[in-house]
């Protein structure tokens, strides 16, 4: 059946409303926020009435688990979206190709679509018809149909998609670049990128309207800046600079004002903005190791901070600009989204295990000039996982890290052209930071050394505290 026009709007004021938090009720007991838990390949599901985890949809086996020839699983559950109508959950897995189908009543899987190679972030049409996911390790946007599962066509982009999100008007996709500095504009009719917008880095990974629909915010994750693009005219308004790995933001209404929440990884804090013609940094607010996803519930009174090396979500009290509680999730989320009325009656926890990881354990370095790094340690049980960030090191060159006093490197890493190297060293690292296990922790010094410097704290590039 075809939706008629006011149908169309309908669903356009829904989707609006969902993802810009502008209605007025308080976060009730049907209400959800979902994290994507790209370490242990889950889902958490959070009561946002009680600031509880319920459980978690588990949708793939936890880090390092995933290597067998014969493993089915989804591997590294990255991206969220919703449907306008807030029965249907996606979620986009880059590891796997996959986009996830989960009905948000019973919290089960109803279909999983796999597209192209690396995947980020996928959201519903305005009026529900078709889902668009942007296929980041290509140069397209997957179309879904949500019914069927199946893959229905692909819409050419500049390479590198990292998002899309669609004007409530049914006229227009802004998708934003992963890989090129530009926004592409397409019109919804034809399909077709009708317009090239040029920005100021090429790492886009998130956007997001303001509530009024009249700007587009993007962030822009390696040069720490947030741009805002006037709708009307298709051009660039004007840059923030917002800090250090500058991830996602949410627009949450207060008191009649529209601040913007910007999750800045690299500070371990989320910086207010106001979002007049010149907007203006209002408050910043620490959190939990890493923050990345955010979401605003639907009456502004919270926003909820994923936090990717703390491993759960911090909740910000927007009257205050304080957290005022946190909540255990998976291991290292990534997007977040709050869904309001995603379960329409009883308590909502079928198809829920409990939380299937522990507690990580956050280890910062520092240097004696630019260079910035941390690690994370997580328990896999008789090892460990010791995941590595390293940062404005020189390009192109290999640095090893040195853990707990072993005289062997516990990690390899080789910068790429920016300074920048990350990835996760696996054996049994428990002395490197009390709380891993019941023996008493050994040295807890990580060294991060040039080349084939031998490993000594006075030529460390980066170390930890003693």
């Amino acid at each position: 059946m075809q939706l008629t026009e006011l149908n169309k709007l309908t669903f356009a004021m829904t989707l609006a409303v969902a993802a810009m938090g502008t209605a007025q009720a308080a976060p009730g007991t049907q209400d959800r926020v979902y994290t994507a838990d790209q370490n242990s390949n889950t889902v958490s599901v959070i009561d946002p009435s009680t600031d509880q985890l319920l459980g978690q949809i588990r949708l793939g086996n936890q880090r390092p688990d995933i290597l067998s020839p014969l493993y089915k699983g989804q591997v590294n559950v990255h991206g969220l979206g919703f449907s306008p109508d807030h029965k249907t959950l996606i979620a986009i897995s880059n590891g796997s190709n996959s986009v996830t189908f989960i009905d948000t009543a019973t919290n089960k899987v109803r279909g999983v679509t796999y597209i192209g190679r690396s995947p980020h972030e996928g959201f519903f049409t305005a009026d529900g018809r078709e889902v668009w996911v942007v296929v980041r390790g290509e140069d397209y946007v997957s179309v879904i149909d949500p019914v069927t599962f199946k893959e229905k066509r692909r819409i050419q982009t500049t390479g590198g998609p990292g998002m899309v999100m669609f004007h409530p008007n049914g006229k227009l996709a802004f998708v934003v670049s992963s890989f090129n500095p530009v926004v592409d504009v397409i019109d919804m009719k034809t399909s077709k990128v009708i317009k090239h917008i040029s920005v100021t880095s090429p790492f886009s990974p998130f956007l997001q309207f303001t509530p009024d629909f009249k700007e587009v915010w993007m962030t822009h994750k390696d040069v720490g800046k947030v741009t805002r693009i006037d709708v009307a005219t298709l051009t660039v308004k004007g840059v923030i600079d917002t800090g250090f790995i500058t991830n996602h933001l949410a627009f949450a209404k207060n008191a009649g004002s529209v601040r913007a929440y910007v999750t800045v990884g690299g500070e371990n804090v989320v910086k207010v903005y106001s979002t007049g013609d010149q907007p203006q940094l209002m408050a910043t607010i620490p959190t939990g190791a890493l923050p990345h996803g955010a979401w605003a519930s639907d009456d502004g009174s919270k926003v909820y901070v994923g936090l990717e090396n703390g491993d759960g979500v911090d909740v910000i009290d927007t009257a205050s600009n304080k957290v005022v509680a946190h909540v255990a999730a998976g291991q290292a989320p990534q997007a977040l989204v709050y869904v309001s009325h995603a379960v329409p009656t009883g308590a909502g926890t079928s198809n829920l295990v409990p939380r299937v990881n522990g507690e990580s354990s956050n280890i910062a370095l520092k240097s004696r000039g630019d260079a910035k790094g941390f690690v994370v340690v997580r328990s896999l049980g008789v090892t460990d996982a010791l995941e590595v960030f390293l940062y404005k090191l020189k390009p192109e060159t290999v640095y090893n890290v040195y853990a707990g006093g072993q005289r062997a490197p516990v990690g390899r890493f080789k910068t790429d052209g920016k300074g920048m190297a990350n990835g996760t060293a696996i054996g049994p690292m428990r002395d490197v930071r009390p709380g891993l296990a019941q023996q008493p922790a050994g040295a807890s010094r990580i060294l991060v050394m040039e080349g084939d410097t031998p490993a000594g704290t006075d030529q460390a590039v980066l170390a930890s505290s003693e």
